[in-house]
């Protein structure tokens, strides 16, 4: 039987984070399905198109290097359901800090309450990568500072187009 998990995030924009930690999901897993969040109260930066085609442009290398099955899928409802409707049988979250184990431990016994037949796993980042945040991503760019520690380049050229556009 396949093992496929399911890495969800808003991915605005897509870190070298998210990669190292997709990079390292993808051995666990026959195939990963990184599940883009539509989650209009966020005021994501970049649409859910341009979110998704990062992430699939992102990844093609990695695919490419490794044979790796990763599969991208919007999403708008529990995630426990998204998770269903993958066919996903694990979640993958990373953590960066001790901050975020409080509020993933808080998702895991929900997800728990509402099914058993999906487990949840945690990744930790690589220590270079573990301080990266999207959100202070996107404050850097916006200040005109490099954020190429921090992100690809195209996804740093992305970003500079939008703030600057």
């Amino acid at each position: 039987m396949m093992r496929v998990g399911l890495y969800p995030g808003t991915f605005d924009p897509i870190t070298l984070g998210h990669m190292d930690i997709i990079r390292r999901a993808t051995a666990l897993v026959d195939k990963l399905v990184i599940g883009v969040a539509i989650n209009r109260d966020k005021g994501p930066l970049f649409s859910l198109e341009e979110r998704v085609a990062m992430i699939e442009a992102e990844c093609a290398d990695l695919t490419a290097q490794t044979g790796a099955e990763i599969a991208v899928h919007p999403f708008e409802n529990l995630l426990i359901d998204c998770a269903r409707d993958v066919g996903a049988s694990l979640i993958v979250r990373g953590l960066r800090a001790v901050a975020d184990f409080e509020y993933e431990f808080q998702m895991v016994g929900m997800n728990r309450a509402m099914t058993d037949e999906v487990e949840t796993v945690f990744l930790m980042a690589e220590a270079r990568h573990q301080a990266i945040a999207s959100k202070l991503v996107k404050e850097i760019a916006r200040l005109d500072g490099d954020v190429s520690k921090f992100v690809s380049p195209s996804v740093r050229d992305a970003l500079s187009t939008r703030l600057r556009g």
